[in-house]
């Protein structure tokens, strides 16, 4: 089963900002691609200063052709030194080294130089692995170096309540919430069988708080 088929291109304005699901990235069956707007998209340039990818300027376009490979561009070569523990940091298949698609799925096409991420769509299956980040740590109190170290397991809990995102879900420890599931990741979360699905804290940012949780997510039904 293919893990994901669409990746959506997420933007924030800063660190600490909420997400925007800003455009998506499509793999079709014959392995074409597409990337489009959001319809909603001329608000958030309105709003909060959203500029479009330099490469993709028409908000109304649907681009095809090369999208993967020119968003394709952000990713971390594979003739690096470091590119095998990167790699196997987030999960990725040796086999698909040469797929852009499922490359910037799989490691969020981050880069230094702006605000994007590209948080895939993932389908459950028992196959299902990925590593995301909790997001939302700022807006809770801080967590003290040591509440946390790799290894620990986490849980999460879906928050239909919240005011700002109905698909919201949160992280907890035990029984604290230490943080919510990246917006887009957290689609499969609300899926039927979404019980089997087993947080485990993969690495930590972190001096005197913690600043970052990376957790990898794997389907287990035992």
């Amino acid at each position: 089963m293919v893990e994901f088929d669409r990746i959506y291109l997420v933007w924030r304005n800063g660190q600490g900002s909420r997400r925007h699901s800003v455009g998506e990235l499509c793999k079709a069956a014959d392995g074409s691609h597409t990337f489009r707007y959001d319809p909603n998209i001329r608000e958030l340039i309105k709003n909060e200063g959203f500029t479009p990818y330099t490469e993709f300027q028409d908000l109304d376009k649907v681009y095809n052709g090369n999208v993967a490979e020119i968003f394709g561009q952000r990713l971390v070569k594979s003739e690096r030194s470091d590119s095998r523990a990167f790699f196997d940091f987030w999960e990725v298949d040796q086999d698909k080294l040469n797929d852009k698609f499922y490359l910037l799925g799989k490691t969020q096409g981050l880069v230094a130089t702006d605000n994007f991420e590209f948080l895939a769509d993932y389908k459950l299956s028992p196959s299902t692995h990925f590593v995301t980040e909790v997001a939302g740590l700022s807006k809770l109190p801080a967590l003290q170096r040591g509440e946390l170290r790799p290894g620990d397991i986490l849980s999460f809990r879906p928050e239909p309540t919240n005011e700002k995102d109905t698909k919201a879900v949160m992280v907890m420890k035990e029984d604290k919430q230490i943080g919510w599931i990246k917006k887009c990741h957290n689609h499969i979360f609300l899926e039927p069988g979404a019980e089997y699905l087993k947080l485990e804290v993969r690495a930590l940012d972190q001096n005197g708080v913690i600043k970052g949780i990376f957790v990898k997510v794997a389907y287990q039904d035992s």
